[in-house]
């Protein structure tokens, strides 16, 4: 019977550290200048899917996996814990849309 030798290093303990919750709203990435000469719809467009994003990316951080369980309120509640603008109607029908097409 052959016997396998153990050729890999052992594992550092403080990779495998119990499992500890990220904090809930980290700090977003520094913003780009948008690029000059392009219609006023497509900036507000641009804005919004950013801002989609970003909440959806939180909601999903903190256990809303559900577009069902995203209602108005709780992304609108989310987007304050952000420190961002409340976000229309429009953007939190997209945040349920990135949710559901996200998986």
């Amino acid at each position: 019977m052959a016997v396998a030798a153990v050729t890999t290093k052992p594992l550092d303990p403080t990779l495998h550290a119990p499992f500890l919750p990220m904090q809930p709203f980290a700090a977003p990435h520094p913003r780009k200048r948008l690029p000059a000469g392009r219609p006023r719809e497509w900036y507000v467009a641009h804005n919004r899917r950013l801002k989609a994003m970003r909440l959806t990316i939180a909601l999903l951080d903190s256990g809303v996996y559900q577009p069902s369980s995203a209602s108005n309120r709780r992304i609108r509640r989310a987007a304050e814990r952000l420190g961002i603008h409340p976000p229309s109607d429009l953007t939190c029908r997209m945040v349920r849309t990135l949710i559901r097409y996200g998986r």
